[in-house]
């Protein structure tokens, strides 16, 4: 997630006196996590498996609204990550976990396998030395390939390629439904999430930390760091050991489904510098995506794509695979990467900030090693507030049905006793008025557009949304009881009407 923030501590800033004269809500939690992005969300929910009163602060109006939307959407296998470092060892559990995770919370996850392939007979020792990482970080199954054997699995992988790195673990997952399954059922166990509330001040005091939002004032005992791009610049508020993140920027071009089967499992080129390379896959949902590009910005906010960047991911991805047909790219976008100074994750309490937990530096592979990081910040914190486990937590979690997924039977007798379910929305997507009242009224429901977009995927197919607004925004405006013009596309403030004649 991206979090607002104004810089540093000013000398005169307000007593918690001038707080309070300044009708300021006060709160109270035992936790507060900083951040509604897949890593804080993980987090929250493992937090919730204790008797402890927990808060995600995030300063979107949904979770999943900054990095966690914006990726690669890849599970990686933890071949890459340095042998001991932080990165290999939430990896390579995080990877572990998936399976059984996705089943419980119900969200798309395909163990489809990935390739790291090279085009050079002198960069096979590099080949190798990827390979022998990998064994290091306990990775399974993994081989290298020729060529020939290389193109038998995946015909479209270009003459060039001499050989890759085959690892069966790896896999692809849809980074909405994960970090939506993660939040849905951390609400449902008690963890409150204030949305639209921007931390822009902390401070320490006796008996925890203050987060200070322009209204808002949140006591706590602990604080978990979450926060992105940011992360740095909340730790430099309570740590003398200072941190710094550059967003690294990636830019990508997702392609129409009718190029989703060009290739079947994620091709890689050897990693370079900056990063594991371009990259071409198949998406849970049926697309192609390829990228992604990797320049260091300044700007936490410069997720604008550019022709240029657009243009390398189609050179570039051509190395490795042919015959990608761009002409089907329904939609570019651009993440950015928090990229730590370290190299590492940074994640655990601060030495010199007692109760401050960090989770920063959650750059690649910083989506798959989610799931372990939540599980190890969360006992930390519950151990050292000696809180109980709840007798009674709620493990499992269902999503949002999808029709399309039904037999016709099946399909029939949903329509028979709710007729919303026959009425399409997106005809990109295929997407019913049921679905999209779902995605509003369940447990932390969708308020905006972007929000029903990534809960049920209306408006994500070839037209971009291009036809099924005006109807989703009706139907957000029913179901909120909202004027449609106060719909949003995401935050307060986007509004795509500006009032009627």
């Amino acid at each position: 997630m991206s979090l607002l923030f104004f810089s540093m501590i000013p000398e005169n800033r307000e007593t918690i006196t001038d707080l309070e004269e300044n009708n300021m809500k006060e709160m109270n939690y035992d936790t507060a996590i900083i951040g509604g992005g897949v890593i804080g969300c993980a987090i929250a929910r493992e937090l919730s498996r204790y008797d402890l009163k927990i808060c995600v602060s995030e300063r979107e109006e949904d979770v999943c609204s900054g990095t966690s939307k914006s990726n690669s959407a890849i599970v990686h296998a933890g071949y890459d990550a340095v042998p001991g470092s932080l990165k290999a060892r939430f990896n390579t559990e995080g990877n572990r976990m998936m399976r059984e995770l996705s089943k419980a919370l119900d969200f798309s996850f395909i163990r489809n396998g990935s390739m790291v392939i090279c085009f050079s007979e002198k960069d096979i020792p590099a080949l190798n030395a990827l390979y022998e990482k990998g064994v290091k970080n306990g990775v399974p199954d993994l081989s290298i390939l020729t060529g020939d054997e290389v193109r038998t699995m995946e015909p479209n992988v270009t003459e060039t390629a001499v050989a890759a790195l085959y690892a069966p673990t790896g896999g692809i997952v849809c980074p909405f439904g994960l970090t939506i399954a993660l939040a849905e059922n951390a609400c449902d166990n008690g963890v409150e999430f204030l949305f639209e509330m921007e931390v822009k001040d902390i401070r320490k005091t006796e008996h925890g930390y203050d987060l200070i939002s322009e209204d808002k004032v949140i006591h706590t005992s602990y604080v978990i760091n979450a926060a992105g791009v940011y992360a740095d610049e909340f730790h430099n508020m309570v740590s003398e050991k200072k941190l710094r993140i550059t967003p690294r920027k990636g830019d990508y071009c997702l392609l129409d489904k009718e190029a989703g089967t060009l290739v079947s499992h994620t091709i890689f080129q050897l990693p370079g510098k900056m990063g594991k390379g371009i990259l071409v896959t198949p998406t849970v949902h049926g697309n192609l995506l390829t990228g992604p590009t990797a320049s260091d910005v300044e700007d936490k906010e410069a997720t604008g794509t550019t022709a240029k960047e657009l243009s390398d991911i189609m050179v570039k991805s051509a190395w490795g695979v042919k015959n990608i047909p761009f002409r089907h790219t329904i939609t570019s976008f651009s993440g950015l990467r928090a990229h730590e100074d370290g190299e590492d994750f940074v994640v655990g309490e601060v030495p010199d900030a007692a109760g401050f937990f960090d989770a920063a530096g959650m750059e690649s592979p910083g989506l798959t090693s989610a799931p372990a990081v939540g599980v190890y910040l969360a006992e930390l914190i519950a151990q050292k507030a000696n809180a109980k486990k709840k007798e009674h937590f709620q493990e499992t979690r269902k999503g949002i049905v999808n029709p399309q997924k039904l037999s016709f039977e099946q399909r029939a007798e949903m329509i028979n006793k709710d007729p919303s379910y026959g009425t399409i929305i997106c005809r990109c997507e295929g997407v019913s008025e049921g679905e999209i009242v779902d995605a509003i009224t369940r447990t932390l429901g969708a308020v905006s557009l972007d929000g029903i977009k990534r809960r049920v995927r209306a408006g994500m197919g070839r037209c971009q949304a291009g036809f099924c607004t005006p109807k989703t925004m009706e139907l957000l405006a029913r179901e909120t009881g909202k004027k449609i013009e106060d719909i949003c596309k995401n935050r307060t403030g986007s509004n795509l009407l500006t009032g009627k004649r």
